[in-house]
Order: structure tokens, then C-alpha cells, then sequence
């Protein structure tokens, strides 16, 4: 027997409201009905990848191996001297004052 619902037990929804030119619509919409969908449905997972992309483009990134060879060399390898550095690990810990 399937368990019975309320409206209270359902995650509550956001209303998005987009304004849009006649053209922009249209286009959505033959693309929406190419791929199957509904208007809303195209642009929820339209959105929604553009979204992942965007944070992923922040947090990731993707490197062939020769690449991910010299980032790894890089990160392996000391720090090459320089002033800014010095004065850093110089400088006292604040609780070191």
C-alpha cells in the first residue's frame, strides 16, 4: 500500500519568474520540444548544468597526464626564494609577540 502524502510532507518549490523577448522564447521552446521536454523542464536542467559548470570551473580542473606531471612537480618542489617569502617566515606569529 502506497503511503499517503500532504502538501506538508512535499519539499516546498521556489517559483522562478524570467522575463524574455517573443525570440528567446521561441527558441527555448523548439529546443524543448526537440529534446522532448517542456519549457520549464529545459530551462531547470539548462540552469541547473550552468550552475554545476560554473562552481566546478572554481573547484576543478582537468589536466591531460604530461600536465598533471608538471602541476604534481610543481607542487613537490620548494619554493624558490624570494623576498616577500623571507619576511613572511620571518615575521613573528601574533602569538609569538
Amino acid at each position: 500500500m502506497a503511503a499517503v502524502t500532504s502538501k506538508e510532507d512535499a519539499p516546498r518549490r521556489s517559483l522562478i519568474n524570467l522575463r524574455v523577448t517573443p525570440r528567446d522564447r521561441d527558441l527555448i521552446d523548439r529546443a524543448a520540444a526537440a529534446l522532448g521536454k517542456n519549457r520549464s523542464e529545459f530551462m531547470m536542467e539548462a540552469s541547473r548544468q550552468a550552475a554545476e559548470d560554473a562552481l566546478l570551473d572554481r573547484t576543478a580542473f582537468r589536466l591531460d597526464a604530461e600536465q598533471f606531471s608538471a602541476f604534481m612537480a610543481q607542487l613537490d618542489a620548494p619554493p624558490a626564494p624570494n623576498e616577500r617569502l623571507g619576511k613572511l617566515l620571518a615575521t613573528p606569529a601574533p602569538w609569538e609577540r
